[in-house]
């Protein structure tokens, strides 16, 4: 049985939207099929995203401490596009 979310899980974007070379936007670390209509997504699915997230920010701070960046979480340094749609 599942777990009543008493409530509402939080939308990680910090507003920093800017995606890397591989599609994951630098500020929160969602892929843009992540980020797309986050308030519709079942709480389960946000939930799943959420525990996605945490286990790529450790990733990226264990590459950083290491003193080499996490090439697939970074950003690259093509210039600022804004994406509309997500």
């Amino acid at each position: 049985m599942d777990q009543l979310e008493l409530f509402d899980l939080p939308n990680p974007c910090i507003g920093v939207c800017q995606s890397n070379n591989r599609g994951y936007c630098v500020g929160c670390l969602r892929s843009r099929e992540e980020r797309f209509n986050w308030h519709q997504k079942p709480v389960a699915e946000r939930a799943r995203i959420l525990k996605l997230l945490e286990q790529r920010r450790a990733r990226r701070d264990a590459a950083r401490l290491a003193g080499k960046p996490d090439s697939s979480l970074e950003a690259d340094d093509t210039p600022f596009t804004p994406d509309l749609f997500s």
